[in-house]
């Protein structure tokens, strides 16, 4: 474990004992995946020193506490944190770009998911600095941070219109159920899966995945790997991906007032199990990046 004696910090760690409160992201189920994928693609440098950061109570599994950035958003002390969950883009012009997007309700820059993405990016590259550089980040927090928002950025409605914040002011109905087009593809979408095809199993759910991953998507793998000029990260790619399926699939047929059953359901699972999987093979490629140099995170 790092640095990590302060009050603050044990205030971290009893938080993530907490129960889950309604969140925005990927559900609880999505995010799980992602970083349930991930850490089968760590490297052993990589895998080492996630599990040096990792709090006692993930019990050195990065799925376990890979809601923590939804949760804490809702404590005083983590407010500042929602805007960096998503990033708005302007209505049906079905693009994104960094310098006209990532920023605030109240214009702050910066502060959107991929914004996020690129801090917490830095932050963990300073362990490859030696201890001193700790000082500076929490890097515990850090982890988490990451972990979270590059499962946020490959959720279409993520990167969705800021006129319909992202599908959350679109009330439809998943069959039966009222609810808004931003948790169907949350959590709806996947939990429809889980019942309809992986007899309510989360880990059959995975392991269908993961086989994807190593049969259809083989030659796929190193393109969503692969950031030009070798950069450790590259959110805007993934956040222009988001868009465009966003515009494709997520919104198209879903107006407010529709019913969205097996058509919508069907047609868009595979994009739903498709972005996870690029979430999950990105984060492992990012955090093997960061800690190719066989670094070891210093003990407190």
């Amino acid at each position: 474990m790092t640095h990590m004696g302060d009050e603050r910090v044990r205030v971290l760690f009893l938080l993530l004992l907490m129960p889950l409160p309604t969140v925005l992201g990927w559900g609880k189920e999505g995010h799980y995946v992602t970083c349930k994928i991930a850490q089968g693609y760590l490297s052993e440098d990589a895998l080492f020193a996630v599990k040096q950061l990792l709090p006692d109570s993930a019990e050195g599994d990065l799925a376990a506490v890979c809601s923590w950035a939804d949760e804490v958003r809702f404590n005083y002390h983590y407010r500042w944190s929602s805007a960096l969950h998503y990033v708005d883009t302007p209505d049906f012009k079905c693009n994104y770009e960094y310098c006209r997007d990532c920023h605030d309700s109240s214009k702050h820059k910066h502060r959107c998911v991929t914004g996020g993405i690129y801090n917490y990016t830095m932050q963990l590259k300073t362990a490859e600095a030696g201890p001193s550089s700790e000082l500076n980040y929490n890097l515990t927090e850090a982890l988490l941070f990451l972990s979270h928002f590059v499962g946020d950025v490959h959720q279409p409605l993520h990167v969705g219109f800021l006129g319909d914040l992202g599908g959350n002011s679109i009330t439809v109905r998943w069959y039966r159920r009222k609810t808004n087009l931003h948790h169907v593809w949350d959590t709806m979408i996947i939990q429809s899966a889980l019942k309809t095809f992986y007899d309510s199993n989360l880990s059959i759910m995975i392991q269908a995945i993961q086989r994807n991953i190593t049969d259809n998507w083989s030659n796929d793998v190193s393109i969503w790997e692969h950031c030009a000029h070798n950069s450790t990260a590259c959110p805007d790619r993934y956040a222009s991906e988001s868009i465009s399926l966003a515009c494709k699939f997520a919104y198209k047929n879903a107006t407010p007032g529709s019913t969205l059953e097996d058509g919508y359901f069907l047609s868009r699972l595979p994009i739903v199990e498709k972005r996870l999987a690029q979430g999950g093979v990105r984060l492992a490629a990012i955090l093997n990046h960061i800690f190719a140099s066989k670094t070891r995170i210093a003990q407190a």
